[in-house]
């Protein structure tokens, strides 16, 4: 398919490389998070916010993704990874912070996903397809006193997402904002009432 996300992006086809969302999230949680954390990053991706947490901060990182490729990549880089989708295989209150870049982008919901840079992008038609299934099930996963950090676009709805994990028994606040020409990124962080 000569017209999907990854051509026009212009970059790889097989996994998301880092670009500004992934450098606002790292900067909030390297901001953010502790080095005694267990953390992990779901969506990992390239590895890139994982290690970078592991690298500054010191805190102990997994990395999990639904793309092998992505997986070999963030383990080439040195983040241990687990091909999971969302975080359906992790025990429960076993993490201090849970980080996500996810797909966020609105896709209209009868194109395709027959690509990895697709799965890594498309929200879905709203944009939340992939942040809803995520909100529902992480709770599970956070320590006590763990915390969620995650990366939203004025393009998915920012007051919507937070009205979603309200309803998820969530608080929410804002750590970090940055505007582009297209878009707000916001970097929430979620943590249980």
């Amino acid at each position: 398919m000569g017209d999907d996300l990854a051509s026009r992006r212009g970059t790889e086809t097989t996994v998301y490389q880092p670009a500004e969302d992934s450098l606002l999230l790292a900067k909030a949680a390297v901001e953010e998070v502790d080095s005694r954390a267990r953390v992990l990053e779901v969506g990992t991706g390239s590895g890139y916010v994982a290690a970078t947490v592991a690298d500054e901060v010191g805190a102990n990182v997994i990395g999990s993704d639904l793309n092998p490729y992505a997986c070999a990549q963030a383990h080439d880089r040195g983040v241990p990874v687990v091909r999971a989708d969302l975080v359906s295989p992790f025990r429960d209150d076993v993490f201090d912070a849970v980080l996500f870049n996810p797909p966020y982008l609105p896709r209209d919901e009868d194109a395709a996903r027959d690509d990895w840079m697709e799965v890594a992008l498309s929200g879905g038609e709203t944009g939340r397809e992939v942040v809803e299934p995520f909100l529902d099930d992480v709770g599970r996963v956070l320590a006590p006193d763990g915390f969620v950090l995650l990366l939203v676009s004025t393009l998915t709805g920012v007051e919507e997402v937070v009205e979603y994990a309200g309803d998820r028994g969530f608080s929410a606040a804002a750590v970090r904002e940055e505007s582009h020409s297209f878009e707000t990124l916001t970097v929430l962080k979620l943590w249980n009432n």
